[in-house]
């Protein structure tokens, strides 16, 4: 049986939290709102997204595991919204609308975020070479898009 923590404990743990999401909540905000393709004004499913994905790493972290929480809450976001990206076919006016939601989920991760090519598609499920060739492939899309791949 595992031991009780004291209420103090529990009181300090979730002060410790309180304040990594006062530090993290802008920026997850944003992941959230650049995978769903919703606009930094208008995100209510973003928005949505983080709720879930924060909860979940609370609850986590309640059950003793000391994982870092922004690791766990990103992870959260990406996987909630790779369950989901059915309903987000097309964005709603964000930078990465036109790409695909794994598109975007790959290039979210890897290249905002800086995630291990390796570590994203254990994440995702997916082989290290396909999380390559999608985020080249998003990569090359987003350049075309905006006409800086025209000239090479």
């Amino acid at each position: 049986m595992g031991k009780q923590r004291t209420r103090s404990e529990r009181a300090a743990r979730a002060r410790e939290f309180e304040d990594f999401v006062a530090g993290a909540a802008g920026r997850l905000l944003h992941v959230a709102t650049l995978l769903t393709a919703e606009t930094r004004i208008r995100n209510p499913y973003a928005q949505e997204l983080l709720a879930a994905a924060l909860a979940h790493a609370y609850a986590v972290r309640e059950r003793g595991h000391d994982e870092d929480p922004y690791a766990l809450t990103r992870d959260g976001l990406a996987l909630r919204f790779a369950r989901t990206a059915r309903r987000h076919r097309t964005g709603r006016g964000g930078i990465l609308g036109a790409l695909t939601p794994t598109e975007r989920l790959v290039l979210v991760l890897c290249l905002y975020e800086g995630v291990p090519e390796e570590q994203a598609g254990a994440l995702l499920g997916l082989p290290e070479a396909r999380v390559r060739a999608v985020c080249a492939r998003a990569v090359a899309r987003m350049r075309s898009r905006t006409g800086k791949g025209a000239a090479a």
